[in-house]
Order: structure tokens, then C-alpha cells, then sequence
């Protein structure tokens, strides 16, 4: 037995340099173009292209951050079912393509802010997997340093991670209000789902960003279900990109990486111009349920979340593309997967070992540059101190 062990390991090491030898003698595509599927456009007279170049550095990139993020939000699920992760907590794989295709069609100066299916679009943002993690299971490592939890992740220029349904909205306009006053030339990516849409504080936004020309894109991941409610049970008009109703929309393939990522620098280019604000509905789909309360099958069933998996799964569109046209090969991928799986695991095993933050540091951070001051604590006998 101890032979037999000595042997796969002794094999394995020895597959590794064959398989980079291998591959370094590939003949690889530089480039490739492929064609999309077309927009629908909403007050738009020319919508964005139906075919784009994907370079060969560019698309395993993506693959990589794909894999990435769905890695994560399954080990996500295992760690919230072992109970390190405690809470509200909604996944989002499945809808990969969205968030790796946002962050590539816009700048790293430009501003993000998302709804509580934050995990991903934080990861594209800059967050490492470790802090995401960490910040799930209520560690000092955390992105918030353990107190913020699975709704409330933010990094430079992303500002979460918000719990209420539909508040982050007026939010980014703000930020975009900010990027006018400041003359920066910067945009804000405004998300929400297709169950806050019919929020009236989403109206009032609009308006706002209409009336004074806001460079904000405002985005609807239309997932097909707020929490277990069918979008044509919740809402009168299920045309997400028109809803804006004076604002230009467009509807957007959204298990597509680069129909999002040219979507995206689409939208961007509209709202840098000085044109104001741009709708922009991602079609997309959830495989976990709305939250890990959520089982997601009371309201479809297996054979839909199946029939999405094998025909339109953002991860397997990318695969198949880069490997139609010579980008990639299949012993590539799978070396790719394998460390991904291998970051994932570590992340992991920090996320769960890492020391939870002392009590007294309860009320830090609560301003930014602030002198210290005193906080009440559960009672009027108990403070904290604060400390920016």
C-alpha cells in the first residue's frame, strides 16, 4: 500500500512538467472573433456590436475568474451547511458572466455598488477570495474584518453589499452625482434585481439621474425569480430596460461574457459622453435558491435549473468558444480548474482557522477619520470605544 502511494504521488509530480511542456508546444490562437447575440434596444437608434475580438490572454482571464467565483460560492454552500458561515448568505452562481463582463467593460476608476448578492461582483472588484471568505465565516481577515458578513463587503470604489432591497439604487446615484461634481470623468454600475424593480425609491432614482444627467448605468440582473416569484407574477411589465421609461435601455444576454463585457463598454462610452443615464437588463439565472434558506425548487423545477446548466452555463459558453478557435486546449482548463480548486481550498481553511474579532473592537469603524469617541454598548452601563 505504501508502494502504491508513493507511486501516484511520484506520478503526479512527474505530470506536472509534462503537461507545462505540453503545453508551452501548443500552437495557440492569438485571437479570435465571435460573433453575438444582438441587443434589444430601448430609445437607442444603435445598440452595441454583434461581434467582438477575444484575445487569447484576455479569455483565460475570464475563464479563470469564472471558475473562481463559482469555486467559491460552492464552497460557500458546504461551509454555510457545516455552519462556519451563519446568517443570510445568497450565492450567485450561475450569473458568473455578469460580474466578470461588468468589471471588463469598465475602468478600475470607475465605481461599483451591488445589492446582497455581493460575493462575486466583489471578487471582480479586487476582493480576494480569502477576504470574501473570511468575511462570510466572521473572521478578522475579512474584507470588513468580520463584521459585515455575507451582505456587507466592500473594497476600493465598491461600496457593497446592501442588505435592504432596492436601497442601494439612490445610492448610486449619488456616487454618480459625486463623478459630475468632481468632474472625473468616472461612471457608477448601479445593480439590483428584477424583484427590486418595482421599488418606487428605483422611480424617484431615475428620475433624479434624468433630470440632472447622471453618468450612471442603472443594471437589472433579471434573474426570472424575486426570491420564489415568477417575474411575470410579480411584475405588470417584465421589459426590465424599459422600465426606466424616459431613460435608454437595452436587454442584454447575460450568461454571455462578451455580449456583457461589449454591452458594457457600451453603456459606459453613453454615460461618459455627458448623455446621462443608460438602463441595462442582464438576462441571467440563478442555480443556488434566493438564499441558503432557500431550497429554489418549491417554485421550478430540477429539469429547468438542469436545462440552463447544460445549455446556456455562462463557464461552459466561454470553454467551448476559446476552444472552437485554438485559445485554449482542454489539459490548459483543467490546469487552470485545478488551482483554482487549490486557492479556493486555502482560503478555506484560513476562512475557518482565522481568530473571530475581539469584542472591544465592536465599535471601530464606525467614521471614517473620526477622533476617538465613546459608544453605547446593549445597555447604558456597557461602551465602546470607537475608533476609525
Amino acid at each position: 500500500m505504501l508502494a502504491a502511494a508513493v507511486s501516484r504521488v511520484l506520478s503526479v509530480v512527474a505530470q506536472k512538467p509534462a503537461r507545462r511542456v505540453l503545453l508551452s508546444s501548443c500552437n495557440f490562437s492569438n485571437k479570435a472573433t465571435f460573433e453575438m447575440k444582438s441587443c434589444d434596444l430601448y430609445l437607442l437608434e444603435k445598440g452595441p456590436p454583434v461581434a467582438t475580438v477575444l484575445t487569447r490572454e484576455d479569455g483565460i482571464k475570464y475563464y479563470r475568474m469564472m471558475q473562481m467565483v463559482r469555486r467559491m460560492e460552492l464552497k460557500a454552500d458546504q461551509l454555510y451547511k457545516q455552519k462556519f458561515i451563519r446568517g443570510f448568505c445568497h450565492l450567485c452562481d450561475g450569473q458568473e458572466a455578469c460580474y466578470v463582463g461588468l468589471e471588463a467593460g469598465i475602468k478600475p476608476s470607475d465605481h461599483v455598488i451591488t445589492s446582497y448578492r455581493a460575493h462575486g461582483i466583489g471578487y471582480t472588484r479586487g476582493l480576494s477570495v480569502r477576504s470574501i471568505l473570511a468575511e462570510l465565516t466572521g473572521r478578522r481577515g475579512g474584507c470588513a474584518k468580520g463584521k459585515g458578513g455575507s451582505m456587507h463587503m466592500y473594497t476600493n470604489r465598491f461600496y457593497g453589499g446592501n442588505g435592504i432591497v432596492g436601497a442601494q439604487v439612490p445610492l448610486g446615484a449619488g456616487i454618480a452625482l459625486a463623478c459630475k461634481y468632481m468632474g472625473s470623468n468616472e461612471i457608477c454600475l448601479t445593480l439590483y434585481g428584477d424583484g427590486a424593480a418595482n421599488q418606487g425609491q428605483i422611480a424617484e432614482a431615475h428620475n433624479m439621474a434624468a433630470l440632472w444627467k447622471l453618468p450612471c448605468v442603472f443594471i437589472c440582473e433579471n434573474n426570472l425569480y424575486g426570491m420564489g416569484t415568477a417575474i411575470e407574477r410579480s411584475s405588470a411589465n417584465t421589459e426590465y430596460y424599459k422600465r426606466g421609461n424616459f431613460i435608454p435601455g437595452l436587454r442584454v444576454d447575460g450568461m454571455d461574457i462578451l455580449c456583457v463585457r461589449e454591452a458594457t463598454k457600451f453603456v459606459a462610452d453613453y454615460c461618459r459622453s455627458g448623455k446621462g443615464p443608460i438602463l441595462m437588463e442582464l438576462q441571467t439565472y440563478r442555480y443556488h435558491g434566493h438564499s441558503m434558506s432557500d431550497p429554489g425548487l418549491s417554485y421550478r423545477t430540477r429539469k429547468e435549473v438542469q436545462d440552463v446548466r447544460s445549455k446556456s452555463d455562462p463557464i461552459m459558453l466561454l470553454r467551448e468558444r476559446m476552444l472552437s478557435k485554438q485559445l485554449t486546449c482542454i489539459d490548459e482548463l483543467m490546469e487552470i480548474e485545478a488551482n483554482v480548486k487549490k486557492e479556493v481550498e486555502e482560503a478555506a481553511q484560513f476562512a475557518t482557522t482565522d481568530p473571530e474579532p475581539p469584542l472591544h473592537e465592536l465599535g471601530f469603524h464606525l467614521y471614517n477619520n473620526n477622533p476617538p469617541f465613546e459608544v453605547r454598548g446593549p445597555n447604558q452601563w456597557i461602551k465602546f470605544k470607537s475608533i476609525s
